[in-house]
């Protein structure tokens, strides 16, 4: 038996048996894409579709790419919101506006509001002029406008008196008694004086300057303004004097103006000693 001649025995026969073709292997983990389960077979292989599996395990999808896009934005907002609180900052106010609560223009009235304030505020002020024009014209009318400085018995005219001038009028009188600004004016200067021990120098609307000596305690200082009738001081013994009195003089038109006759001043303003 020759090996040609031999039977095919470790041959299997091939011809008239169909082929079947294998099974196509699964994944262990199925796709989650349905679209590739229903995709069917290529026509004309023969093969055969396998069985639909009873239950599908769920698988947890692995996150997206924006995942740490979120967590770092809630990080970010985290570290600027802490910010003012480190560094001492103040929030920026909250604005409330009349709508937050409900309200429109119309049920403010604004408008209205506005106009009515400024009818009351212009009403006010004409009758507060009125008022002060009336106050003035009646203080006028019922206060003097030149007064006697301080009451009392004249000792000494606007003469020559031990062989020198005497340039004002001496008014005795006890010691406190009040003395008053004779007119309108502004007080130049207070306190110790030559001669007088303290004298207070008060400037007339003139320009004249009338002086108050002798006085222990005096009720102005410098750049005061008084007005005729005013208390300034009280009458003192200070400085070169026989006794309690008010020595009151007047400069014109300056401190060391040319001083005028007391006396006769008064007498031209209403006023006798």
């Amino acid at each position: 038996m020759t090996r040609q001649s031999a039977p095919g025995l470790l041959e299997r026969p091939t011809s008239g048996l169909p082929r079947v073709a294998a099974a196509p292997a699964r994944p262990l983990v199925p796709s989650p894409r349905a679209a590739a389960d229903d995709v069917p077979a290529p026509a004309g292989t023969g093969a055969v579709p396998a069985a639909e599996p009873a239950a599908r395990r769920s698988v947890r999808r692995p996150p997206g790419r924006r995942g740490p896009l979120w967590l770092a934005a809630v990080v970010a907002g985290a570290v600027v919101a802490a910010v003012p609180a480190f560094t001492g900052g103040t929030p920026a106010p909250t604005t409330v506006s009349a709508a937050d609560y409900g309200l429109g223009a119309a049920d403010l009235g604004l408008t209205g509001a506005v106009e009515d304030a400024e009818a009351r505020r212009g009403i006010s002020e004409a009758e507060a002029q009125q008022r002060l024009s009336e106050l003035a014209a009646s203080r006028a009318a019922r206060e003097p406008q030149v007064v006697l400085p301080a009451q009392g018995r004249m000792t000494t005219c606007f003469c020559m008196r031990w062989g020198q001038m005497h340039y004002g009028i001496d008014l005795a009188g006890p010691l406190g008694t009040p003395i008053y600004s004779a007119t309108d004016g502004v007080v130049l200067r207070a306190g110790a004086a030559s001669g007088y021990g303290n004298a207070v120098y008060v400037q007339d609307a003139d320009g004249n300057v009338h002086v108050y000596g002798h006085m222990r305690y005096y009720d102005v200082r410098a750049g005061d303004i008084v007005h005729a009738g005013d208390q300034i001081a009280k009458i003192g013994n200070e400085g070169q004097s026989t006794g309690p009195h008010l020595h009151y003089q007047i400069n014109r038109g300056s401190m060391t103006g040319r001083p005028m006759d007391p006396e006769e001043w008064l007498a031209e303003h209403g006023v006798a000693v």
